[in-house]
Order: C-alpha cells, then sequence, then structure tokens
C-alpha cells in the first residue's frame, strides 16, 4: 500500500463522487455483459451422466430438483487426494447458505468433485459446509467439462483449459458450468467459466478489494499464496 493522500472531508468527498461515476459505469457495462451471457446459444446434454451421493446414484436430471435451471461448481479433489483444493475451499466457504436463496428464483445447486462420496462427506462435515456435494468417480463429467486432465496431457506439459492450450499445474481444475431443463425433460449446457472467471463468486475477495491493502499478494509468489483451509491459519 501507498503511503495515503490526506486531504479533508470535502475533498475526500469530491474523490468519492468521481469514483461513483465509474463505478456505475462499471455496474451498467456488467448488466449489459450479463445480458450477453445469458443470451449464449445452447448445447444440447445427451450423454447419461452418473453422480454418487449419500441419498445414492443420482443423474444429471436430478440435480435439478424439480427445477429448470442448475449451477454445479466443479471442486477441484481428485480421487487419491488427502484434502480438497485450499483455493476452492476457499471459495466455497461462501456457498453456505446460497441453495435456498437460488431455489426462489428456480435455480438449483451443486458442487461436484471426483473424490469417492465418503472422501466428501467427511471433508464437508470437516469444513463445516451444507451444500450439496456428489462424486462424479468413474464419470466423463469432468473430462467434458474441461476441468480434469490425463496424466498423458500434464506430461505432454499442456492443457486444453479455459478455452485455450495452456500449462496447468495438476490434474484438476476448478470451474463453474450452468445448465437448463425444458418442458420436455430435455437438458442443454448453456454456461461455462474458469480461471478468474471464477473471482466474482469469491466472497471474501470481494470484501479485501474494498480495503486500503486489497488483496495484498503482489510480494506472493502467486495470488493465492496465502489461502488455507480455515480450520488451518494461525491465529493472528
Amino acid at each position: 500500500m501507498t503511503d495515503p493522500k490526506i486531504v479533508s472531508h470535502e475533498q475526500w468527498l469530491s474523490a468519492r463522487k468521481s469514483l461513483l461515476a465509474r463505478e456505475k459505469e462499471f455496474t451498467r457495462q456488467r448488466d449489459a455483459l450479463s445480458a450477453e451471457r445469458r443470451a449464449m446459444p445452447w448445447v444440447r446434454i445427451d450423454k447419461d451422466y452418473r453422480f454418487q451421493s449419500t441419498d445414492g446414484e443420482l443423474t444429471l436430471a436430478d440435480l435439478f430438483d424439480g427445477r429448470s435451471q442448475l449451477i454445479i461448481y466443479h471442486f477441484m479433489y481428485g480421487p487419491d487426494w488427502q484434502d480438497g483444493c485450499v483455493s476452492c475451499s476457499y471459495m466455497a466457504d461462501g456457498f453456505n447458505g446460497i441453495d435456498s436463496h437460488l431455489a426462489q428464483r428456480d435455480v438449483a445447486f451443486a458442487v461436484v468433485a471426483r473424490a469417492p462420496i465418503e472422501t466428501l462427506t467427511d471433508f464437508r462435515d470437516r469444513m463445516g459446509w451444507d451444500f450439496r456435494w456428489v462424486s462424479s468417480l468413474g464419470s466423463d463429467f469432468n473430462r467434458d467439462f474441461g476441468v480434469t486432465f490425463t496424466p498423458e496431457e500434464i506430461a505432454a506439459g499442456e492443457v486444453d483449459y479455459n478455452y485455450r492450450r495452456q500449462r496447468f499445474p495438476a490434474d484438476e481444475a476448478p470451474g463453474l458450468s450452468v445448465f437448463s431443463r425444458d418442458d420436455n425433460g430435455g437438458l442443454f449446457h448453456t454456461y461455462s467459466t474458469y480461471g478468474r472467471g471464477l473471482d466474482m463468486l469469491i466472497g471474501a475477495y470481494n470484501f479485501l478489494d474494498l480495503v486500503p491493502k486489497g488483496r495484498d499478494e503482489d510480494a506472493l509468489p502467486w495470488p493465492m499464496a496465502w489461502v488455507r483451509h480455515h480450520d488451518r491459519y494461525e491465529a493472528t
């Protein structure tokens, strides 16, 4: 953080009003971009995806819970991982309680990972989360939606992620996908986002963006190097 400029209240108010005009412009631009996102074409889902849950086997249609829209967060948690991804956990700390609000707007919500359901349930209990979490182990779901890579792909040095070829440090990646169901039961993929496209969903980051130091990550080896599972931070 640079040394702040200390001014009078009147000078501060003038600067704040100037920034407010730009914030309002950003809000209008975001609304327009969101409208373009909703106008994207859809792709019909023909594959019979199956998931394991604490209630037994579920289909993709089952995850809609009778609603016409479904949001799935792709959580990085491989079959042999000891813990779920720290960064995904940082994001998931903001998921508790949202499903009841989304349901009022005809939206279902679920988190999907490839770890066995027993592993996911134990980790969810440890973290104190209450959202629906299902396992896609044995399914093509993660591969088809661009968040799981083979050892051969990793060894080759580049994978297809976030709509381009790039290096990636793990065999699992984060993402979010949106689906819709029509009146005849047809399922459609409407949107997916990855990488920094997930940034807006991280509640804590949005708070940090408001304070003088911001995210305070410039001196770190990578942006989220400071993040821990919330039960593993040292006392501050």
